[in-house]
């Protein structure tokens, strides 16, 4: 199963850690040696809780990905669907002993409420995915602002400091928020074959692909133009030297990659490039934070 979620693995593992390497950064005098166990298991609990999601979409998900994704362990027959379920639920159990012990009761109910919208989005009889808004705002509320809020949150609890919000961090938050979005909107791009004939409705199947890739592209976009003005505007709090230049070239990256897929007629593979290069977008904004 880990083989089919390296993206959200690797998305997850740097969101925290660039998180809490801002909450240490604004806090140089309180870090501790003993702080870097307790990180280490809020990004375990964080990846069983990633493990536990995208286990029980596959599961609920099996003839789809036959058709879309039979690579991925279960649809392949690699792993058995009861093999699957002890897995999903041993995350589900680990992650949330994990965060109880160590975390408190309100960080606790972040990760329960975070399981919660996962589960809903993939289990009948509500099974939220089959509803486009429904399923980008569970996404986004996800992998966008409980990861963010929750990560920092616990973080500065953990150096003894009450929760208060940073310049930086609400940009990140609403950046990743509206970029989960994205990724939301643009995940689908590459299953149009298999949402069509299970009848799972979504924005890609409705409006087209080329529509689509347009849509979050320029939605990235905005992200970028953002982040750039909010660097002129606040000198003082963001390293204007280092984040203009830096989304300025992240955008021009965007702006050539969705012209490459307009130019390969959005065949399949074409598409999956373009969905992998959203996530090295991802990926890089996070690389990024520390340091802006």
């Amino acid at each position: 199963m880990l083989s089919g979620w390296p993206h959200t693995i690797r998305g997850t593992a740097l969101g925290s850690t660039a998180l809490v390497a801002r909450a240490l950064i604004e806090n140089t005098h309180l870090i501790k040696w003993s702080l870097v166990l307790k990180a280490l298991s809020g990004l375990l609990a964080l990846i069983c809780g990633n493990g536990y999601i995208v286990g029980i979409n596959q599961i609920y998900d099996i003839g789809i990905d036959k058709v879309n994704k039979p690579y991925l362990p279960i649809a392949a027959g690699d792993l058995s669907v009861q093999s699957a379920w002890l897995l999903v639920i041993f995350f589900a159990i680990a992650g949330l002993l994990v965060v109880g012990f160590n975390f408190g009761p309100f960080i606790t109910s972040l990760y329960s409420l975070g399981l919660f919208l996962g589960t809903i989005y993939s289990v009948p009889p509500l099974r939220m995915k089959r509803f486009p808004i429904a399923a980008f705002l569970i996404i986004a509320t996800v992998r966008g602002f409980l990861l963010n809020f929750g990560v920092y949150h616990a973080t500065r609890a953990a150096l003894g400091l009450p929760f208060q919000w940073s310049a930086p961090v609400a940009f990140i938050t609403s950046f990743v928020t509206l970029f989960a979005l994205v990724i939301a909107i643009t995940k689908d791009l590459p299953d149009v074959e298999g949402d069509r004939k299970f009848q799972i409705s979504t924005l890609a199947t409705k409006l087209g692909v080329r529509n689509i890739a347009f849509l979050g592209s320029g939605l990235l976009l905005v992200n970028y133009v953002s982040a750039i003005s909010l660097a002129f505007y606040m000198p003082q709090v963001f390293r204007g030297s280092l984040m203009i230049p830096a989304h300025v070239i992240l955008a021009s990256c965007l702006i050539f990659q969705t012209w490459v897929l307009e130019k390969a007629n959005y065949t399949k593979e074409a598409i999956s490039g373009y969905y992998r290069f959203i996530w090295n977008l991802f990926y890089a904004e996070y690389l990024l934070f520390p340091f802006l």
